[in-house]
């Protein structure tokens, strides 16, 4: 017997207007851009500094500091301005492929990109903010992380940060 009293039950799910030719990536090929992001941006930022710092040797005991502080020598100094030109150089190309068509470089190279779930483009502005700086405070949630990348193994393939942005990721 049911309860006529009890709130009508209905299955909801997170489709697709069926109206939008889209398709959407594949989490492989997520994955694999994703991947690519990260690396790109260790070898750009992340290996100058890790360069720089195993060929300065110890502080020296002349008394004269480096404009950074004691820890850094003339060669730290170098890893440290490569790693600020790189990680400015693959900013101004994530932006630029973010303007023109919703892509970081992982995704151009992929062959995927991120628009409105409405499958409008998707501002700059929502792609930073949203997507990205919005999840790294999140982040900073026990466990967060997690549970951010396994909601893409629902059958709408959105992660939280989609969820925030309002966004698809679809094949270019």
């Amino acid at each position: 017997m049911t309860n006529p009293y009890a709130p009508p039950r209905a299955a909801v799910q997170d489709v697709l207007d069926p109206a939008l030719d889209v398709t959407l990536a594949e989490l492989g090929t997520r994955f694999g851009a994703n991947l690519l992001d990260g690396l790109i941006v260790g070898v750009a930022v992340y290996l100058p500094i890790m360069v720089g710092a195993m060929m300065s040797g110890p502080a020296s005991d002349s008394g004269a500091e480096s404009l950074l502080g004691p820890e850094f020598d003339g060669v730290g100094a170098i890893g440290v301005l490569t790693a600020l030109v790189g990680f400015v150089v693959w900013l101004g190309f994530t932006i630029k492929f973010m303007v023109a068509n919703g892509q970081s470089i992982g995704k151009k190279v992929t062959g995927i990109k991120v628009v409105r779930r409405d499958g409008s483009p998707a501002a700059v502005s929502r792609l930073i903010l949203l997507r990205n700086v919005v999840n790294m405070v999140l982040s900073l949630i026990p466990l967060y992380g997690i549970v951010e990348v396994l909601f893409i193994f629902g059958p709408a393939r959105r992660c939280v940060h989609d969820y925030i942005a309002d966004t698809i990721v679809i094949k270019a």
